[in-house]
Parts: C-alpha cells; sequence; structure tokens
C-alpha cells in the first residue's frame, strides 16, 4: 500500500484546512489508516484514526471536538478536517496504514506510512 498525504499549508490562528491521504495498492479499502503528526522539536504523536470502513473512529484528547476524520473507499481517499486550529497543531502530518482494519493509537500498529505534509498555524 503507497500513501500519498496532502493538504497541508499556512493558515491563521482559527482558520481551517483539510488533509487528504490518497492510498492505492492491494485492497487499500481494507485498512485502518491514521493520522499522526511530528512538531517542531517534538515527538511523532498520533491525531486519529478511522476503521475499514469508517465506523469506528478514535480521536487523541488534544484534537476532540476540532478535527473530524472521514474515508471514501471508491476512491481510497482519508480526509482530516480541522478546525479551530491552534499554534499547537503546527506539525508535519503523516499518514499511516495499518494491516488490520481496526483503530490504533500506536504508531508501531501501522505498516505504511505516506511522506507527510507540512501545517503551519500563525498567530
Amino acid at each position: 500500500v503507497q500513501l500519498q498525504a496532502s493538504g497541508g499549508g499556512l493558515v491563521q490562528v482559527g482558520g481551517s484546512l483539510t488533509l487528504s491521504c490518497a492510498a492505492s495498492g492491494h485492497a487499500a479499502s481494507s485498512h485502518a489508516v491514521g493520522w499522526f503528526r511530528q512538531g517542531p522539536g517534538k515527538e511523532r504523536e498520533f491525531v486519529v484514526a478511522i476503521n475499514w470502513n469508517g465506523g469506528s473512529t478514535y480521536f487523541a484528547d488534544s484534537v476532540k471536538g476540532r478535527f473530524a476524520i472521514s474515508r471514501d473507499n471508491a476512491k481510497n481517499t482519508v480526509y482530516l478536517q480541522m478546525n479551530s486550529l491552534k499554534p499547537e497543531d503546527t506539525a508535519v502530518y503523516y499518514c499511516a496504514a495499518a494491516a488490520s482494519g481496526s483503530v490504533s493509537s500506536n504508531p508501531l500498529y501501522y505498516t505504511y506510512w505516506g511522506q507527510g505534509t507540512q501545517v503551519t498555524v500563525s498567530s
């Protein structure tokens, strides 16, 4: 499975941005997908995950109520809608796909990783 993350950019505090993670390869739509981020000088952290059919999601507390995740399996794409953005949301955002269809916040659970897309929130 190959993953391509896109949609990052520069946005002001309180603004919104939508990231996309396009997957290709065998049975791409059967995999759970997670988003992780790594801010300047920080370790990579879990953001949100969605199971294979979109019926289950799991959010980090830091983004709960502000971010939403969805997927369109017909397009093999997962979307991360980010609202009410804060400066601390500034990071490189990575999407990752698991070999399984269930969600997890553990990065070791994910086998395939995209290249990352930069999100910068300015105050």
